[in-house]
């Protein structure tokens, strides 16, 4: 069945629009409470949100919906996605949801859902809701309404889970880090969490208002933390999104160092310590060939799945691997979390440099990168990829890239665009590939 309302992550839209009402959040509740009514205990529901304007109206609404079926409900306030998964697992929830649109302006919101394992439902759960929003909600008698009340303490229970996940024996004393922290979810636990553990900690997008969360700052908008980082003489920049589920890393010298190549390092450092599970890595078809041919030069595979880290996270489970993630930094630790962290891939990436004694710029280098170009399409209707003439000249820019590089086209999950990405060992060949695609796509759309 097609999904009307789940995308490659959770459902997301504009607020006030479509999906995202209050009226279709109180529906969500009710529809994801009905499916996960199961035995005769008090079910329970834990519910998160990032800083965006709209969170509290989409919480009330889902408070209402869920209470309205019987479900307890426990609201943590502003925190990270993997928090809430945590947190979900931890308190032997039935449900865990968090209310973000994750890098997205703050006109956009989301709804995340996780299963009482702390894992993003599957496919199947997700269709099973989506056949219940259909439907009339099963009410419970009054004696049976649910109760909600907020808990104060979830901040300090994700900051100590976060420094579990580097060993006792590894302090950051002598590392002056920016973290920032997007004007979202991480802007009181990630500068914590890092502080904590020794370092001299340069915070920023740690003022929300409601309006400003990603908002020039964060892991899509790196220009102010990689000048912030050479202007402050640190060691290291930690750029976290809007719901700190991603991580992207900047090096002593101000250059941005992406989800690639921390796959790398943490892959190889694990693997050092014959720690790591699986024989190798799960990324996506969006990863560069680069980190293919060093893995294989390590002995190690790379497992590409369709974009989204709830795929990444299925071969995972599937395969036994024990890292994997995105390019764009969604960076899954299954030693550490359930989904993805990027406060705890900054552990991971700090800890590394403690022990090596390098720069970050030396250590974070791991491997070359292979020419990589990804353009997006935006249209406003119809199916562009459907076009016989685009598809020509896919059928044209595959032949050309056979045998030095690859191409990969998808329209995203969430939003009207068209991503194409090229890759190979000659980079004009691939903006040339890249660029008449695009225009193919636009005349089409």
């Amino acid at each position: 069945m097609a999904r009307k309302f789940f995308g490659t992550d959770g459902i997301r839209g504009r607020t006030n629009e479509g999906a995202m009402t209050a009226a279709m959040a109180m529906k969500v509740g009710q529809a994801a409470g009905t499916h996960f009514l199961r035995g005769g205990h008090r079910h329970r529901v834990v519910i998160g949100k990032d800083t965006r304007l709209s969170g509290y109206m989409m919480e009330s609404a889902l408070v209402a919906g869920f209470t309205s079926v019987g479900m307890d409900v426990i609201m943590t306030g502003p925190l990270p996605t993997p928090a809430i998964a945590l947190l979900t697992r931890e308190m032997r929830a039935d449900l865990g949801v968090m209310i973000s649109a994750s890098h997205n302006p703050y006109e956009d919101n989301g709804i995340k859902l996780f299963g009482p394992d702390g894992f993003k439902l599957s496919d199947d759960a997700e269709s099973s809701i989506e056949r219940l929003l259909e439907q009339e909600p099963l009410l419970v008698e009054a004696s049976r309404i649910g109760r909600a009340r907020r808990i104060d303490d979830a901040r300090g229970r994700y900051i100590h889970a976060v420094k579990q996940s580097v060993s006792s024996d590894v302090r950051f004393d002598d590392l002056k880090v920016v973290v920032d922290c997007a004007h979202g979810a991480a802007y009181q636990v990630a500068p914590a969490a890092i502080w904590e553990l020794g370092a001299d900690v340069v915070s920023m997008g740690v003022e929300p208002d409601g309006t400003n969360i990603n908002r020039d700052v964060g892991s899509t908008a790196l220009d102010a933390i990689c000048a912030r980082v050479v202007e402050e003489g640190a060691d290291i920049g930690i750029a976290l999104d809007g719901d700190a589920d991603r991580l992207i890393v900047i090096d002593e010298k101000g250059k941005p160092v992406d989800g690639d190549q921390i796959m790398a390092l943490i892959a190889t450092r694990l693997k050092a310590r014959d720690a790591l599970t699986g024989g190798g890595v799960v990324a996506t078809v969006m990863s560069n060939l680069g980190l293919e041919r060093y893995l294989q030069g390590e002995g190690l595979s790379l497992e590409r799945t369709k974009v989204g880290d709830r795929y990444v996270l299925e071969r995972m489970k599937q395969g036994g691997f024990n890292v994997g993630g995105e390019q764009s930094g969604h960076m899954i630790l299954l030693d550490h979390a359930t989904t993805g962290d990027g406060t705890i891939a900054a552990m991971r990436v700090l800890a590394s440099l403690v022990r090596s004694g390098k720069p970050a710029s030396e250590l974070l280098h791991v491997f070359d990168p292979v020419p990589q170009l990804l353009k997006n399409v935006r249209f406003d209707g119809g199916k562009p990829l459907e076009a016989e003439s685009v598809r020509s000249c896919i059928a044209d820019a595959e032949a050309e890239l056979a045998g030095t590089g690859r191409l990969v086209i998808r329209p995203s999950g969430t939003e009207p665009v068209i991503r194409v990405m090229a890759e190979g060992d000659d980079a004009a060949q691939v903006e040339r590939v890249v660029d008449r695609i695009c225009e193919a796509v636009r005349d089409a759309a």
